[in-house]
């Protein structure tokens, strides 16, 4: 059973009368179409017996065709009323659906106002997302496939990232070198993006990569991956360039001990939460637990950012197929910031990771 089968089979099991699909990455999954939309409508319209439809910008429709989607799609040209062709398609199969499955993670307050404008008695309290979740909770070989692929252009990324750093040469240099490269070899999309921080701007772990300039006897942290054929990779390093004092190798090492330790315990029947007390409690026995400001991981795949969050208080337990990012950083304000990280997935006895760069100390002179 496909997952668009799998997720018409829930609407019919929970008699919803209609499922309203608007997230982009969502339609993706269940129909191999991606597209950014923008400020345009684009949705997928699922049914409980009939078969479902897409709806989108007139400017997408042969490329919806192209992927070899079988069911109708209707396009609409900008000057158009998108929730009111979208009403006139939905009323040629029920003439008035009342109980509505919505992503309420993702439809905007003004498009439901939009569809309950063209239905008045549409009940959009059924939120489809934690299941929707789950569906791709578990990957399948061939997604495992492509995740290891784009693992590996990862650590491309880091070899030509590493080898561009040069004492004066700014983070957004280093950065533009390793993306050309990439680029150069056809793979044209990061998955974010890409993350050089050197020295003490590292202490801040959602800063961009700037024109600041490396300097000698200091860490430089990488946070960046790619896509492939829809499927992302996500990983960071910390390197040294110089000779570094004892505090910021003391960051480092135990940075990486949280690191591996934490891989090597990530297995079926462990919790989310046991994984990432694994790891803080090593930083923070340490001393510097107040310094690691951020969940130890999150799920991965064809978004950067899926289910499930690994962190305090979940007690998800993690199962074969299930991919997600463990990495345990220290940020101190002024000093230096260390982050060290690989996405995994979860095998029949342990984890297989999706990068394999090296994770001890690299110096660069």
């Amino acid at each position: 059973m496909s997952q668009l089968e799998k997720l018409q089979q829930l609407v019919s099991d929970n008699e919803l009368d209609i499922a309203y699909i608007s997230d982009p990455m969502t339609i993706s999954y269940l129909t191999g179409f991606y597209s950014d939309p923008v400020e345009r409508v684009l949705a997928l319209i699922i049914f409980p017996d009939n078969e479902p439809f897409l709806f989108a910008p007139a400017l997408e429709v042969e490329s919806i065709k192209d992927t070899g989607w079988k069911f109708p799609v209707y396009g609409y040209l900008d000057h158009e009323a998108p929730f009111a062709m979208i009403a006139d398609q939905i009323k040629k199969r029920n003439s008035n659906p009342i109980v509505w499955g919505i992503e309420h993670d993702q439809l905007t307050v003004s498009r439901a106002n939009a569809l309950k404008d063209q239905f008045n008695d549409a009940n959009l309290s059924y939120n489809l997302t934690p299941a929707i979740q789950n569906f791709r909770l578990i990957k399948s070989d061939d997604e495992i496939n492509l995740l290891n692929e784009a693992g590996k252009w990862a650590d491309f990324a880091f070899k030509v990232g590493f080898e561009a750093v040069k004492i004066g040469k700014t983070e957004q240099q280093v950065a533009a070198e390793l993306e050309y490269a990439l680029k150069q070899n056809g793979i044209s999309q990061m998955s974010f993006d890409t993350l050089i921080q050197a020295g003490t701007h590292a202490a801040e772990p959602h800063g961009a990569t700037s024109s600041k300039q490396i300097s000698n006897n200091e860490m430089v942290l990488f946070d960046l991956g790619t896509i492939f054929r829809g499927y992302i990779s996500d990983a960071s390093r910390t390197i040294a360039v110089g000779t570094l004092n004892d505090k910021q190798k003391d960051i480092y090492n135990v940075t990486l001990e949280a690191q591996l330790t934490a891989q090597s315990f990530a297995k079926p029947g462990v919790t989310a939460a046991e994984l990432d007390k694994i790891a803080r409690d090593i930083i923070t026995k340490a001393g510097y637990g107040e310094y690691f400001i951020h969940r130890l991981g999150h799920g991965m795949g064809m978004g950067e950012h899926e289910f499930p969050s690994i962190m305090e208080g979940n007690d998800l337990i993690l199962q074969p197929g299930m991919c997600f990012s463990i990495e345990p950083g220290i940020y101190i304000p002024e000093v230096a910031g260390v982050r060290i990280e690989d996405c995994v997935h979860i095998t029949d006895t342990g984890c297989e990771a999706f990068t394999h760069t090296s994770k001890e100390l690299t110096y660069l002179n």
